[in-house]
């Protein structure tokens, strides 16, 4: 089964562990220590499933499943020496998939991963309805994914309901406060969280993010998306 794997776990030797059980079943993983740099890791890259240890240093497995389930619905399996009923209540209830309490049998674990990858991959296959292009990007809303011709951009769950409410409203100048109230609903975050992820799009999207040409800053009049790559404005660079 092909798929990508990020294992988060701070003992190199379980770690690499894991990596060769589902090497076995033809999956790629990347290996993080902690779980700091597996959400750097996450803005640049998507997997298909998340193996998730809760002792890590830094930022423990529960605070990262909890930042990580506000952006991305990818499925993730936690794997701890922790096997207190409050612990796995815990982890399930935050938002994991799966619990595999250490030591645990390798065929168990490399079956459990298979049926996630496979709910994973099934939920991802891009449909020919419901598409929207621009330039050499196709958007498909049917399972909120982007691709430039084959490969797919990595998007967090946020950064595509940006994109996506933008693209709907191409060629109109809209305001960050009515981007805010439509996307994020004011459930968390504020206003300034608008720009910040309008950055992260064009340096996704962007050939040269300083002068954009999809996502065009009107000033005094907020953010215009434009489907066929052109500025409608003189001044077009990015503030």
């Amino acid at each position: 089964m092909k798929a990508s794997v990020l294992i988060i776990e701070d003992v190199r030797e379980l770690a690499e562990l894991v990596s060769m059980y589902l090497a076995k079943e033809g999956m790629d993983t990347v290996l993080c220590e902690t779980a700091e740099e597996a959400l750097e890791l996450l803005k640049t890259k998507t997997f298909d499933l998340v193996v998730l240890d809760l002792n890590l240093p830094g930022m423990d497995g529960f605070e990262f499943l909890s930042l990580f389930r506000k952006e991305y619905a990818t499925p993730v399996l936690i794997m701890s020496a922790r096997d207190a009923d409050e612990d796995i209540i815990a982890g399930l209830g935050g938002g994991a998939d799966e619990f595999v309490t250490k030591p645990f049998s390798p065929r168990v674990f490399a079956a459990r991963v298979r049926a996630l990858v496979r709910r994973s991959q099934e939920t991802v296959v891009p449909q020919a309805e419901n598409t929207i292009r621009f330039g050499d990007y196709v958007l498909y809303e049917n399972t909120c994914i982007l691709k430039k011709g084959s490969e797919r951009v990595a998007l967090s769950a946020k950064e595509y309901a940006v994109l996506d409410y933008l693209v709907h409203n191409a060629g109109k100048p809209i305001l960050p406060e009515v981007i805010y109230n439509n996307v994020w609903q004011n459930n968390y975050g504020d206003l300034s969280a608008v720009a910040v992820y309008i950055q992260r799009l064009r340096k996704k999207l962007e050939d040269d993010p300083a002068f954009p040409v999809y996502i065009e800053t009107v000033f005094g009049m907020g953010y215009r998306f434009n489907l066929d790559g052109h500025p409608k404005s003189k001044n077009s660079g990015a503030k």
